[in-house]
């Protein structure tokens, strides 16, 4: 059985009174009354009361009893129905917690269908704003789509931190394998995040353009609002994910940088060790009529010989920036 978390009833800006489900229906039928029920992981039996007292649409309900895979909004009549979504970060993964709202005339009713933030804030938030609570049901539904779209921004801020730190790392240091691993993690999570929050542009947008009974005109620019913030989270979550990619590319360059300045020390050390090896391969040779063989300075010769080659490509790859 699923948890009422919250059911009361607003009037002139003002909370009247809880209610316990089976008063909700009589309730919104009164004329400048509506009614705000809040549910956790409600049941099949729950939904169908709702269904019965507030004649919501079959559909809607039978919507509500499944698993989305991304916002949307539908309407049914004079009603709506939205799925949104909150984000929750539990170790290096996001997860997402799925809500429901019915909105319509004389009510505003929200299924959390997870252990997401608690939409009590929102209730009291509301609630310490009597002129705009008066407004009714649209002002609940613009400050719950609103509350969701916040809920969006600490979990980016955490991740943009990890992902600075990250970019600090390589920068500074050498990239290891935990470390693109963690950066490919966190670009794959911002892409979910983009993923569930793009479709509220558009539920916002409609908002805006839809004529419902219970939405005032006044009340479009607070969706319009709403369209803003999804917008700006929406630049916000590209460009990480954008320094996210730069940043593995960034630390695959540098890495292999490093890999070649290591490669050209080894080739030019290989060239300096050459010199020697091949002369004294030329001396090692079982020839018998080798006239350097019977100098008494020959020995002394080729070992200057020796020094000196290996002096002049030891100070020519130097500066050339090999050693």
């Amino acid at each position: 059985m699923g948890r009422v978390v919250a059911a009361a009833v607003y009037s002139a800006g003002k909370k009247i009174t809880d209610i316990s489900l089976d008063e909700g229906a009589q309730w919104a039928r009164r004329p400048g009354h509506f009614v705000w029920i809040g549910l956790e992981q409600p049941s099949a039996e729950q939904m169908a009361q709702l269904q019965k007292q507030f004649d919501l649409h079959e559909l809607a309900i039978e919507d509500a009893l499944e698993v989305h895979s991304r916002p949307k909004l539908e309407t049914f009549g004079d009603a709506l129905f939205i799925v949104t979504y909150s984000p929750i970060r539990q170790g290096d993964k996001v997860e997402f917690v799925e809500t429901h709202i019915f909105a319509g005339r004389g009510y505003i009713i929200t299924c959390r269908n997870g252990h997401s933030a608690s939409y009590a804030s929102v209730r009291k938030r509301c609630e310490a704003r009597p002129l705009l609570l008066d407004h009714g049901e649209d002002f609940v539904l613009y400050a719950l789509l609103d509350f969701v779209t916040e809920n969006y921004q600490p979990v980016s801020e955490t991740i943009h931190g990890e992902i600075e730190s990250l970019e600090r790392r390589v920068l500074g240091g050498s990239l290891n394998e935990a470390d693109i691993q963690h950066l490919h993690g966190l670009r794959r999570e911002l892409l979910r995040m983009r993923r569930y929050v793009a479709p509220m542009v558009e539920i916002s947008e409609d908002l805006q353009r839809l004529d419902f009974p219970f939405i005032d005109k006044n009340m479009r620019p607070y969706f319009r609002d709403v369209q803003i913030h999804v917008n700006r989270q929406m630049e916000d979550l590209g460009t990480m994910s954008d320094i996210a990619t730069q940043t593995i590319e960034i630390g695959l360059l540098l890495e292999s940088s490093r890999q070649s300045l290591t490669q050209r020390k080894f080739a030019a050390w290989a060239a300096i060790l050459a010199f020697p090896t091949a002369i004294a391969g030329i001396y090692g040779m079982n020839f018998e009529n080798m006239p350097e063989l019977s100098w008494h300075y020959g020995y002394y010769i080729v070992l200057g010989v020796i020094i000196s080659g290996c002096s002049g490509l030891f100070i020519g790859f130097k500066r050339a920036g090999w050693l």
